[in-house]
């Protein structure tokens, strides 16, 4: 059973901004105070400020170690989640440190939390109360076999382990635990729609393969990087599953870039290639490459493609609503050495992007004679008639 003194929770509102390893080394120093918890619980609220901001002033708060922090929801990831499904009952057979379940939790009358670790649930069971999520009910056991034995619900919601037997991270759903594929028919035996949240690194085409009763997929980002691939089930398959390209954004006035098609649409578009370049750049967000929607984007908004490889798209006008990042072209030149250093020679740092060019980042870095940063950026990369560029840009 976790318990916290007085004094060590007044310990730990006093020092909560102080570095947990010098803390670590001075443990003598206060004999009466029990560090380890200090330490675990003064660094769970150094990476949930950033990670979970809304509990950030939530002093009652109990923290995990390190390792069950670093591996859950965010925030921003979990809202997004919440959004997708609501209903009067839901069940979380991977509680972990209870985000996900606590942000779902909103959208439903009741709620239970499942979870093998026994820390973890007397963790969640003291912070739910907190949040005023007394509907949610903790249950001390393994999902697997919870799942087998419950009652059916509206919604179930599992995030597999993603990690091998040697700490690796995992690209298939037979390498997770559990292996959700062998769970489906069960799983939707128990529920009329089921969330399965995955790695992005996951093959994506696999898992469509492994998931018979898909309905659709959402691939999130935060920020541009790639942190979530979730796949929602449900009784019917549908002819075209849909999947949701999202980029969530914490900085500027923009919240999301959002773009939804089909694999079945993807092969239909249209796409214009280009042997040449216009006024500006746009490189797709982490979403949109981890999705392969390439040809859907050209249909979406007025660009062309640089080349079939190069996922990279031009236009003359600015489009301010593209779903990645805009860059407005300043020159370009060939791999050429005399034109390199006709467009280049003023260049000490800069940002290199490549994309479907026959050199690597470093081996251009050393090439160019660049240091990584400043305001200038690099892609490289081939026009549909075949021409390397180097487009050198500023970012809009």
């Amino acid at each position: 059973m976790i318990q916290i003194s007085p004094e060590t929770q007044l310990f730990i509102r006093e020092h909560s901004s102080d570095d947990v390893r010098a803390l670590a080394l001075q443990a003598k120093k206060y004999p009466d105070i029990d560090m380890p918890t200090v330490i675990t619980q003064i660094a769970g609220r150094q990476v949930a400020a950033e990670k979970i901001p809304s509990w950030r002033e939530i002093e009652e708060i109990w923290y995990p170690k390190h390792l069950s922090l670093e591996q859950c929801s965010s925030e921003i990831t979990a809202r997004y989640k919440a959004r997708l499904l609501q209903g009067d009952s839901l069940t979380d057979l991977t509680g972990g440190f209870g985000i996900d379940c606590s942000f779902l939790a909103t959208g439903f009358k009741s709620a239970t939390y499942v979870e093998r670790q026994e820390e973890l649930c007397e963790i969640a069971a003291h912070n739910f109360p907190i949040l005023n999520l007394n509907h949610i009910n903790v249950r001390n056991e393994d999902g697997v076999a919870y799942l087998q034995s419950m009652s059916p619900v509206d919604c179930i919601f599992l995030d597999p382990a993603r990690r091998n037997e040697h700490g690796g991270k995992t690209v298939a759903i037979s390498d997770c635990e559990p292996n959700v594929a062998e769970l489906e028919a069960l799983l939707l035996n128990k529920a009329n729609r089921v969330m399965i949240k995955l790695s992005p690194m996951l093959d994506l085409s696999l898992a469509l393969k492994e998931l018979k009763h898909t309905q659709e997929i959402h691939i999130l980002s935060v920020n541009n990087e790639c942190k979530e691939l979730l796949i929602l089930l449900g009784q019917t398959s549908p002819t075209e599953i849909t999947i949701h390209c999202v980029n969530l954004l914490t900085k500027g006035t923009q919240e999301e870039q959002h773009l939804v098609f089909t694999r079945e649409q993807e092969q239909r578009s249209q796409c214009t290639y280009t042997d040449s370049l216009g006024n500006y750049l746009y490189e797709p967000n982490a979403s949109l490459l981890k999705a392969g929607a390439f040809r859907s984007i050209a249909a979406a908004y007025p660009v062309r493609k640089l080349h079939p490889n190069s996922h990279l798209y031009t236009s003359d006008s600015f489009i301010e609503n593209f779903p990645g990042r805009i860059f407005r072209i300043v020159n370009q030149c060939s791999f050429n050495k005399k034109e390199v250093k006709e467009n280049l020679a003023d260049l000490k740092k800069a940002n290199v992007t490549v994309r479907n060019f026959p050199a690597t980042v470093a081996e251009l870095r050393k090439r160019l004679h660049l240091t990584e940063g400043g305001d200038t950026y690099l892609f490289a990369s081939t026009l549909n008639n075949g021409q390397k560029v180097i487009i050198r840009c500023e970012k809009v």
